[in-house]
């Protein structure tokens, strides 16, 4: 980042960013997508979606993914939090939503795929992406990923009958199959070095995830750690509320800890957290990769023994104590499902580098806000009779007051402006918004996470035109059917929250 230094061992460095520059920096990730039909309208559910992202590490550890499914019905949007390195994020951005796309798909479709690959005929593309230029793909290892996406694909057909996945049972099936996948490929004798390096790396760094799947007023949305989904509702009376859809995976919540306490011997009860971390390691409770913490020990020294320099590739082996009845750590999701209402208007997912500065309640409001000050922006001019020039100079004088010039047009980036910029009073201030984007590379990490957003706004005319033609009911977000109903009781009770 040109404007941004890069050790606290220089010795005058200045916080001083110009407007243009702050815009610069914050907006140079952003991303927006609109859904339109070939008549230029918009019959999805999903109206348009806005995401943006911001490094605190070099390079950035977090990852994004949105797509459009093209055998099966839906929209499917994913972010994804990596640590101790980028290359499990990156690889489960890549990869995960080909499988859940996989999982849905009917027999027919599935056959049709194995036989287009065998003849060495082209296969249909199964998502379409919506990328940002900067976003990159590993290369090199496309068709190693494309080969064990093909063996999922193939181990469905193998099934008896025909696969007839739910949508939670698809994604789920997904997350966990990846995860093995991730597992094994490291595993496997592999004598391409650089293959075998990006698959050492994936591996032993890791990566939270939460992916939504939308399709037409059915949404669901699967998570693995700390990354969150919160619905921005409106209610009849035009308050905004907040409809959290996940829970943050980690010591802080007590489901997570029993759970993990259930599936381990009683005497390691008082070592599964230490200091608020997973064996005194890991922040989240579920995650992909991280395999120092789902192999056996024997297994790891196997592995790492048999590789090549893996201290240059930032690998090193360490047994946490207390290491005794692994796997720890999981990447199964738990998959909630919401009915859309014509009040649900907007979903955020986000890293926890949001959630970290900002609450649920104070997002929902910013979007609503700024979905507000969007509808501003260019008002009808309505003029009182007969016209006057100065009425049409105070018109003009309003429109210039609100500094509508400068509002972000992108709402994740407005978010990542307030998460890192705003003062007590939940202010943006400029002065502390250029401090926190010029935070030498050493000291950023101790103020500010990554943080990814992705912002997707629903179209409330075709929800509404939905029940119109439907008997309407109502619905409240179910965790799944993977998960145990009666600890979920106090949530599904919980009234949304009002602003």
């Amino acid at each position: 980042m040109a404007f941004r230094h890069t050790s606290t061992e220089e010795e005058h460095f200045s916080f001083q960013l110009s407007p243009a520059q702050i815009n610069d920096i914050l907006r140079a990730g952003e991303l927006s997508h609109r859904t339109l039909d070939l008549r230029g309208k918009s019959t999805n559910s999903v109206l348009r979606f806005e995401s943006n992202q911001l490094a605190s590490n070099s390079p950035i550890e977090d990852r994004r993914s949105a797509a459009t499914c093209l055998q099966t019905a839906g929209m499917m949007f994913g972010v994804f939090d990596g640590h101790a390195g980028a290359a499990c994020a990156q690889a489960v951005s890549e990869r995960l939503l080909h499988y859940i796309a996989v999982s849905l798909m009917p027999r027919q479709s599935l056959e049709e795929f194995e036989l287009a690959v065998e003849a060495m005929k082209p296969v249909q593309p199964i998502l379409q992406w919506h990328r940002h230029p900067s976003d990159v793909e590993y290369q090199e290892i496309t068709s190693q990923y494309f080969e064990n996406l093909r063996v999922y694909w193939q181990h469905l057909l193998d099934l008896d009958a025909e696969p007839g996945f739910s949508l939670e049972e698809a994604m789920i099936c997904a997350f966990k199959r990846l995860d093995s996948d991730i597992s094994l490929e490291v595993q496997a004798p592999q004598e391409n070095e650089l293959m075998r390096n990006i698959a050492l790396q994936v591996a032993f760094s890791g990566a939270t995830a939460c992916v939504a799947h939308i399709d037409g007023v059915h949404l669901h949305v699967a998570n693995t750690g700390d990354c969150r989904a919160v619905l921005g509702v409106r209610e009849e009376d035009g308050t905004w509320s907040t409809l959290p859809l996940t829970r943050d995976h980690n010591a802080y919540d007590e489901f997570e800890i029993r759970r993990l306490k259930r599936e381990h011997p009683r005497s390691e009860e008082k070592t599964l957290f230490v200091n608020d971390r997973l064996l005194g390691i890991l922040m989240p409770s579920r995650a992909f990769g991280d395999v120092q913490l789902k192999w056996s020990k024997e297994l790891q020294h196997s592995i790492l023994e048999n590789s090549c320099d893996v201290e240059a590739l930032n690998i090193y082996q360490y047994v946490p104590p207390n290491y005794h009845t692994p796997p720890y750590l999981t990447a199964e999701p738990e998959v909630t499902y919401h009915k859309l209402r014509s009040k649900d208007k907007f979903l955020v997912i986000a890293s926890d580098g949001l959630w970290e500065m900002l609450s649920n309640e104070k997002v929902v409001q910013l979007v609503a806000g700024h979905l507000t000050e969007l509808n501003m922006q260019k008002p009808p001019l309505t003029f009182k009779k007969p016209v006057n020039l100065g009425y049409m100079h105070n018109l003009l004088l309003q429109r210039k007051s609100k500094g509508l010039a400068s509002l972000d047009q992108n709402i994740a980036t407005h978010l990542i402006r307030h998460a890192i910029g705003s003062n007590e009073y939940g202010e943006v201030d400029p002065e502390k918004l250029a401090a926190m984007l010029t935070l030498p590379e050493d000291l950023a990490r101790m103020y500010r996470d990554d943080i990814t957003v992705t912002v997707v706004y629903f179209n409330s005319e075709t929800i509404e035109d939905y029940y119109r033609n439907h008997e309407y009911v109502v619905s409240y977000p179910s965790m799944g059917t993977n998960v145990q109903w009666d600890k979920y009781i106090p949530y599904l009770q919980e009234e949304p929250q009002e602003l």
